[in-house]
């Protein structure tokens, strides 16, 4: 299930895209991007925290090689395996992207931590594909030194997911702090340095 937003967001794009001589196209479903440009045309997204904070802006080229965006975590619509705020990733398409973020957002995490609470996901949503899995409900006051071990986790994750091709960039907030995977892209990695700052 961890693709299906971005799956459906692609399929749109591409039967929009086979339909209509179309020079720029985007497909947001919830947050799950699939994006579409012809040569000469850019395409800009803003990353916002939960509670609205910019974080900053991603502007993305045809020659880039990304059509599809995502962001997970605990604070978004679905259940979350790990603590992270938000995870964005940036990929050849939507699906990719969805599933990465998710991925890379249950991987920022601190198993049997004391301020970490969890639940199985069906007590909080009966119907949930997660079952009887332990996913967060909350998170307490962690040291500068725990976040930095929890995006730990979760950066070597998408490190690894980088280097077999599946991603090109992601950033990983957590607690007023961020890390930033350098994407292959250097027009990406521009745009993307303003989160390495957040």
């Amino acid at each position: 299930m961890a693709a299906v937003a971005g799956a459906v967001a692609d399929e749109i794009a591409a039967a929009m895209w086979a339909a209509a001589p179309l020079e720029r196209l985007f497909v947001n479903n919830g947050g799950d991007i699939a994006l579409r440009l012809v040569p000469g045309r850019t395409y800009t997204v803003a990353m916002a925290a939960h509670g609205g904070a910019r974080l900053g802006e991603v502007r993305i080229a045809a020659g880039d090689g990304i059509g599809g965006i995502a962001t997970s975590g605990r604070h978004g619509r679905s259940l979350s395996l790990g603590i992270a705020n938000s995870v964005t990733v940036l990929a050849r398409d939507a699906a990719a992207a969805d599933a990465a973020a998710t991925l890379i957002a249950n991987a920022v995490d601190l198993p049997g931590h004391p301020a970490i609470t969890r639940a199985p996901a069906r007590s909080i949503q009966p119907d949930s594909d997660l079952g009887a899995r332990e996913v967060v409900t909350g998170v307490g006051a962690l040291t500068a030194a725990e976040v930095a071990e929890a995006l730990a986790r979760g950066l070597a994750r998408a490190d690894g997911m980088s280097a077999r091709g599946l991603i090109a960039a992601a950033a990983l907030y957590l607690a007023g702090d961020a890390r930033m995977l350098a994407p292959t892209h250097a027009a990406v990695r521009k745009q993307l340095k303003v989160h390495e700052h957040a």
